[in-house]
């Protein structure tokens, strides 16, 4: 069961990953303008946070959300081939629309799989480590968010060096439509625990109630959403600071580090001897991604500040994992998939405004942006310290 869930989510969140690279790509190459591709950019990102709720409390009502999971996943791969064969040839608004049907989909690509995933019976693999079993399938989850983040952009990147962004949205259509047809193969999920369903109104504000009562999973996803502000300006700063070290060629060369080092983070802890507590794990890697990344902006030397951003990486990819364990383990059975889409759809919220915030930076100031990420990793430590004193790993 195990491998069939992280094929799936890997395939869905690379399509996912690579989709918004492969717009902006693909609208340069064929109108000449980075115009087109940041508005359909927004367009696929804005919804998040909008449908994330929607998404959990539908998952919740539904009695087959395997097949919900699939048929939105299905519209991804249906909007990714719309914008492949619209992007640049037609006028915006109705790549626009496409752009922001398939943003909608976006919870369940993130958080709406992770939920899904806490339902599904446990394999072999799981029920022989009891409770360890368990995490090491959030693990394993969270390893594919990272991979995914490396190979859906990398292969963007391939393909358009091979020929151009145009080859790449296909592949990614049919990425996604792969994942679509693996969701519905998965086994059947448990049954939900709580009372049934109520009206929908009713439901959506019991998700965000769930989340703000339980001191848990308040505490991490304050904590999150403060760190993606920043993390959500780390492309953009990260670029400009390598052009501020006199490499400007270096700015994919740092994102990267940061990339596959959150992925060494979270194969990390798929190992049976890395079983530490939740709590510690979001604390030590908060504070060790805001420690990575003041040092890279303490030292503005390109081969410490690759390795510094690795590190971070690395850290950042231990909160992930804790993130999905905090919420699997503390979510009531009937709110699970709404408390996953509402903190990935918060998450994606703040880090859209941290892009947006961090677009003010220049070649002079982005050391200074750089240590302001950094110190927002450090206060999310900190604020997840108080709120969640006495909390229960």
């Amino acid at each position: 069961m195990l491998l069939r869930y992280t094929s799936t989510a890997f395939l869905a969140r690379s399509a996912d990953e690579g989709a918004a690279v492969a717009m902006v790509l693909l609208a340069l190459h064929r109108t000449g303008d980075a115009a087109p591709g940041a508005f359909v950019l927004a367009a696929w990102t804005a919804p998040h946070a909008l449908a994330a709720p929607l998404t959990g409390a539908l998952a919740t009502r539904t009695r087959r959300p395997r097949l919900l999971h699939a048929a939105a996943l299905g519209v991804l791969a249906a909007a990714v081939a719309v914008l492949a064969a619209t992007l640049g040839r037609l006028p915006l608004p109705p790549v626009l629309a496409a752009a922001a049907l398939g943003g909608c989909c976006g919870p369940v690509v993130s958080g709406g799989l992770s939920a899904l995933l806490a339902r599904l019976p446990p394999d072999g693999t799981q029920t022989g480590a009891g409770e360890w079993g368990r995490a090491r399938a959030q693990a394993w989850d969270a390893v594919t968010y990272n991979a995914a983040a490396v190979a859906g952009p990398g292969l963007v990147a391939l393909l358009a060096a091979l020929g151009s962004p145009a080859a790449a949205m296909p592949v990614l259509a049919v990425a996604a439509g792969c994942a679509a047809v693996l969701t519905a193969l998965l086994p059947p999920v448990a049954p939900l625990g709580g009372p049934p369903p109520g009206r929908l109104r009713r439901d959506l504000a019991e998700g965000l109630r769930t989340v703000w009562r339980r001191r848990e999973l308040r505490a991490v996803t304050a904590a999150t959403c403060l760190a993606f502000l920043g993390l959500g300006g780390l492309t953009g700063t990260g670029v400009l600071f390598a052009v501020r070290s006199g490499q400007g060629s270096a700015g994919g060369l740092l994102l990267t580090a940061f990339a596959l080092g959150a992925l060494a983070g979270t194969l990390l802890l798929t190992r049976p001897w890395a079983r530490t507590a939740p709590r510690r794990l979001a604390l030590a890697g908060l504070v060790g991604t805001g420690a990575g990344l003041a040092v890279a902006a303490a030292v503005p030397v390109l081969p410490v500040a690759v390795g510094c951003f690795a590190v971070a990486g690395a850290c950042d990819g231990l909160v992930l994992t804790a993130t999905l364990r905090i919420r699997a383990a503390h979510s009531p059975p009937h709110r699970l998939a709404q408390v996953f889409t509402l903190g990935a759809g918060l998450k994606v919220s703040a880090a859209a405004a941290g892009a947006a915030l961090a677009a003010a930076a220049t070649v002079h100031s982005a050391p200074r942006y750089l240590l302001g990420i950094a110190a927002l990793q450090l206060a999310a430590a900190l604020l997840y310290a108080a709120l969640g004193r006495g909390a229960r790993d």
